[in-house]
């Protein structure tokens, strides 16, 4: 493996331990209310998106391979092969999502959440952009 390829292995995999530390470290999260919830259904839950490290599979305005992670206190963190980690906040209210990044509040559609798929719409000051992510690969560390 090249070395430029081994320093970029490390690095992302670091941040991903980083994230992922942070989220298990984190106290334990306070419930959101869901929009329509059923009735049968608790009126408050987490949303399932948080305390996971997610990856940009492809978006129109955020690079691949950028990793976002929604950590139960409110913590966004956003980071890439290419910059170091920066650190927002999210919240989610009756069923509403908003991230702020940069001091800068974006409203956010949740266009399709599961297990293997969060598609997110951000409604920008500048235009709106989709971005596709996946729960992010981890590569192993080298022995």
């Amino acid at each position: 493996m090249e070395l430029h390829t081994m320093k970029t292995a490390l690095r992302r995999a670091g941040s991903v331990a980083v994230l992922l530390l942070a989220a298990a470290c984190s106290r334990e999260p306070e419930t959101v209310a869901v929009a329509n919830a059923p009735t049968a259904q608790s009126p408050s839950v987490k949303p399932g998106f948080v305390n996971k490290v997610w990856e940009v599979s492809l978006s129109t305005g955020v690079s691949p391979g950028t990793l976002y992670a929604f950590l139960s206190d409110g913590t966004l963190v956003i980071t890439s092969p290419n910059s170091k980690a920066a650190f927002g906040a999210w919240t989610y209210t009756n069923g509403a999502l908003t991230m702020t990044e940069e001091s800068q509040e974006y409203k956010v559609d949740i266009l399709k959440l599961s297990p293997e798929e969060l598609r997110l719409k951000s409604n920008n000051p500048g235009g709106s952009i989709e971005i596709l992510l996946v729960p992010a690969r981890v590569a192993p560390l080298p022995p």
